[in-house]
């Protein structure tokens, strides 16, 4: 009786280090996968901007960066110059995009107006990128007056077109998280602010022509023509902070 006991327990502890190494295993293989998905992954985002310094970037028909675009913190900083230094300038990639997901922090100063515009052309005949460029709109809603022309120049808006659904911006001076996305294939294209995605909209077609129709672009012959652009971050004379710049092409 006791030679079976000590058979049935020792069977009962090779079966349990087999369990144990068949956990250890699916524990290892699960990590293992996890880290490899998580590699594919950052493969698949191209970061925009270093936090040291603005390689990757150049200015709307120009050839330098002027002093009012600068890295601060870990953030690109604008401070509209004064007097005879002060240029209009917006801040644009170097490199065109047509189908992408953008991720980006932002925070506006008291009273602040910018913007982040996408589908930009270069052309000699414009002098800033909005003549071409549809325009994700960044705004202090409390306390910036053109939240009073309409919920479509609020922060989130396809500006002048589309408005969001709810406002779920910080405070000014404090950061927000935005994802833009654009796909011209699918036709689609979303805003999502802090989490909560605030528009959607088309970005080719009838539908389209017919928002561009309906704003105050719909005499602007080059506005949101072209699929494929600069992504551009806007001078509209306010300071403006920019921070955690990624990319996706889709």
């Amino acid at each position: 009786m006791k030679r079976i006991i000590l058979i049935g327990c020792s069977i009962l502890a090779l079966t349990s280090c087999k369990n144990d190494k068949k956990e250890s295993q699916e524990v290892e293989v699960a990590k293992t996968e996890k880290m490899e998905a998580k590699t594919n992954e950052n493969k698949e985002w191209k970061v925009l901007f270093s936090g040291e310094d603005l390689e990757g970037w150049q200015t709307y028909n120009r050839d330098s960066i002027s002093s009012q675009w600068k890295v601060e913190d870990g953030a690109i900083s604008f401070a509209p110059a004064k007097g005879d230094k002060r240029i209009k300038e917006y801040l644009m990639t170097k490199d065109k995009y047509e189908n992408f997901e953008l991720q980006i922090e932002w925070k506006i100063s008291e009273g602040g107006n910018s913007g982040i515009l996408y589908g930009v052309q270069e052309m000699d005949k414009y002098d800033e990128p909005y003549y071409t460029g549809p325009e994700i709109q960044i705004l202090d809603n409390q306390k910036h007056p053109d939240a009073k022309n309409g919920l479509n120049r609020t922060a989130g808006a396809l500006y002048d077109m589309v408005p969001p659904n709810k406002d779920v911006t910080k405070s000014a001076g404090e950061w927000n998280k935005e994802v833009i996305h654009i796909d011209h294939k699918e036709n689609i294209g979303w805003v999502k602010l802090n989490g909560v995605k605030v528009t959607e909209f088309p970005v080719n077609g009838e539908k389209w022509k017919n928002m561009v129709q309906d704003s105050k672009f719909s005499q602007w012959e080059d506005f949101g023509t072209s699929s494929k652009g600069y992504i551009a971050l806007q001078d509209h004379d306010d300071k403006v902070w920019f921070r955690n710049i990624k990319i996706k092409e889709l």
